[in-house]
């Protein structure tokens, strides 16, 4: 068991794991050409948190920044096994296990197989408190679908940890927090941007289309479309 004791406050932890994901390249931003995410709709934002599993120092210190950051927030004795969502979630399940020395198992976007728990593989009984990790967050619909499989066993779920959370929908925390869902996160985009801009990391103009696009995401790509 390899539990973090110290670390910095919530803003350095936000501004050093955005750092890092644009130091290897996770991040990227292309207002010319607007990536197309999976709702069928344009960004100049793009982001791939599963980079960080190739990259044993950062990868190290991002997980020790979100261990710190669920027991901080959520508590220190506050769960029994730790759910990694399939498959961005589940190394990072696996990394955040290993630090508080707790039981990790998965939970699959479809059941595979027949029972109250078919789409949960490895150990997870009644009563026991869990905490969904998964790389990142949008709209956090997607969450809701892996508690509700969680919650199918009898266990409970109130807790999902995402190393990176978007920021900009307003509706998401709401969505979560209507299905008893707390949302913990280390940083989002404007996180991003703003380390962005101090390491000088994408031209002027591309870093203003993107704060454009941060402060209203509906009428850029409406505008875009």
């Amino acid at each position: 068991m390899m539990l973090p004791t110290s670390f910095p406050d919530k803003a350095e932890m936000a501004r050093l794991t955005a750092r890092m994901l644009l130091e290897i390249k996770a991040v990227d931003f292309n207002a010319r050409e607007p990536f197309i995410y999976a709702s069928g709709l344009p960004g100049p934002t793009y982001v791939d948190c599963r980079k960080l599993i190739s990259f044993p120092r950062i990868r190290a210190t991002v997980m020790d920044f979100l261990a710190c950051t669920v027991m901080r927030e959520a508590g220190f004795e506050a769960f029994d096994n730790i759910a990694g969502g399939e498959t961005a979630g589940i190394p990072f399940a696996a990394l955040i296990a290993e630090r508080l020395g707790l039981p990790m198992t998965y939970v699959r976007k479809k059941p595979k197989g027949y029972g109250r728990n078919a789409r949960i593989e490895g150990a997870m009984t009644e009563g026991q408190r869990v905490l969904l990790v998964e790389d990142l967050t949008t709209d956090g619909g997607s969450k809701i679908s892996f508690v509700e499989a969680i919650r199918q066993t009898g266990a409970s779920c109130g807790h999902t940890a995402v190393i990176f959370y978007y920021g900009i929908f307003p509706e998401t925390e709401k969505t979560l927090g209507d299905a008893g869902i707390a949302l913990h996160h280390l940083c989002t985009w404007h996180d991003v941007l703003a380390e962005a801009r101090a390491m000088q990391a994408f031209d002027d103009a591309t870093l203003a289309e993107v704060a454009a696009f941060l402060a209203d995401p509906r009428g850029w790509q409406a505008a875009h479309a």
